[in-house]
């Protein structure tokens, strides 16, 4: 999920919990870029957004309450979006505690319903079968405007589907964002690679707040929430346990990096067809 922060943040926040101490912030530098990629646009101009990493439980008014005090923090410091994490109003136990927990949120934007869900057994991290309980999204929702840029939604487990990312590529994204809560095991071997292969291959930066931590006896998630740029270097990631990372958004960098590497030129579909095709 993301959220439009508007001035003054109580607006947005009014229907927000107070009361929790303000998590640990961290931010990383980027690494400098390639001579050729060199901008002049002043780095305060620029969108900032903030990407929140929460630690959900079966305890939905806690997770409000932790949530809350991330997004006024994260309007405090200037962010115009935050970023939440997948479930980031509850983590249950089992299907039947998900469907008594769960719940219409309030004003939308826009609806994307995960199309691809982890059915999985992995060694060491327990199975896992989101069909128990969730269905399908039939579509793929068009990039939605934002104050940061075109943003492309997809969630978690879609991450490891380029033909997503491609498709959102091609109807405008900008930035890509994938709301997530990975394992304990799939987290370190593929969370970053995967995050920064999706920004290589589309030229968009890639926004994935995580879920970190234990949430109960049965689950745990690796966190490790993340900033991508279009070139594929982490600019913002956070420490551990819950907190921010905030990362800025260089509109200009990116098309510039697309007027140097034209791959969606260069594309043969005459060879192996679109593996994204464009939305309608």
């Amino acid at each position: 999920m993301l959220g439009f922060i508007t001035r003054p943040p109580h607006r947005f926040l009014s229907l927000l919990c107070p009361g929790l101490r303000i998590p640990q912030l961290s931010v990383l530098c980027a690494q400098p870029r390639p001579r050729a990629m060199a901008i002049s646009s002043s780095s305060c101009e620029l969108p900032l957004v903030a990407v929140c990493q929460v630690t959900s439980t079966p305890d939905k008014q806690q997770n409000f309450k932790t949530c809350a005090e991330l997004v006024r923090e994260a309007a405090r410091l200037g962010a115009c979006l935050a970023f939440l994490p997948e479930a980031f109003d509850f983590i249950a136990r089992d299907p039947a505690e998900t469907l008594h927990l769960s719940e219409p949120l309030g004003a939308v934007v826009a609806t994307y319903r995960k199309t691809h869900l982890c059915d999985v057994e992995i060694p060491g991290q327990g199975p896992m079968c989101e069909s128990n309980s969730t269905m399908p999204g039939p579509s793929l929702e068009s990039p939605v405007s934002t104050p940061a840029g075109k943003i492309g939604l997809a969630v978690c487990y879609d991450m490891r589907f380029p033909e997503l990312s491609l498709a959102l590529a091609q109807a405008g994204a900008e930035i890509l964002t994938y709301p997530s809560a990975f394992g304990s095991i799939t987290g370190p071997a593929h969370w970053e690679v995967l995050l920064r292969a999706r920004a290589i291959e589309t030229q968009c930066y890639v926004v994935a707040a995580a879920q970190c931590g234990r949430h109960h006896e049965k689950r745990a998630s690796y966190g490790h929430s993340m900033v991508v740029d279009p070139w594929g270097t982490v600019v913002a990631r956070c420490s551990e346990g819950p907190g921010l990372c905030l990362a800025r958004i260089d509109l200009n960098y990116l098309r510039q990096l697309r007027r140097h590497l034209p791959v969606f030129q260069h594309r043969r579909p005459d060879l192996y067809g679109n593996l994204g095709h464009p939305l309608s």
